[in-house]
């Protein structure tokens, strides 16, 4: 089974990985810092921008591939997956100095993790607390349907 928005919104955090990280090596190179942070307050501050990145991107994106799995591909979820990736970007130049950008990024960041933390939670009480009828796994075309489909299971 493709998962077209948690394939395409981890595409584009994996990009914005190496652009913050490449952001911190400017001005190493720059202020000729190999290791730490110097001291530099923008370098400080790029690094922050990336470590924050990389802490709160991980939840998001499982939150985000297993509602998928789970749902479906929804167009709230395409959306959510984007603004999250845009609201990283804003939060990376708030973090050069732009104190509305940086606002903006962290709330965003924030109402994301609430929000899909909250739909998380919600799914599986929602549908009943059962497993659809069947789990189908991998593509069918090597392997007959029936070695691919995992029986009913009640979570009751």
């Amino acid at each position: 089974m493709i998962l077209p928005i948690t394939l395409t919104i981890t595409g584009a955090a994996a990009l914005l990985n190496v652009w913050l990280g490449w952001r911190c090596g400017q001005v190493r190179t720059r202020e000729k810092i190999l290791i730490g942070d110097g001291g530099n307050p923008l370098l400080i501050a790029r690094m922050r921008a990336h470590a924050n990145f990389v802490e709160y991107t991980p939840i998001v994106l499982i939150l985000i591939g297993l509602i998928e799995l789970a749902e479906g591909t929804s167009p709230w979820l395409w959306a959510v997956g984007v603004v999250y990736v845009l609201a990283r970007i804003c939060h990376a130049f708030g973090m050069d100095g732009v104190v509305r950008l940086r606002f903006i990024g962290t709330a965003v960041t924030m109402l994301t993790l609430v929000g899909l933390g909250i739909c998380a939670i919600v799914i599986p009480f929602a549908s009943g607390g059962r497993i659809s009828e069947a789990v189908t796994i991998g593509a069918a075309q090597t392997a007959p349907a029936a070695m691919l489909t995992l029986p009913r299971v009640s979570l009751q």
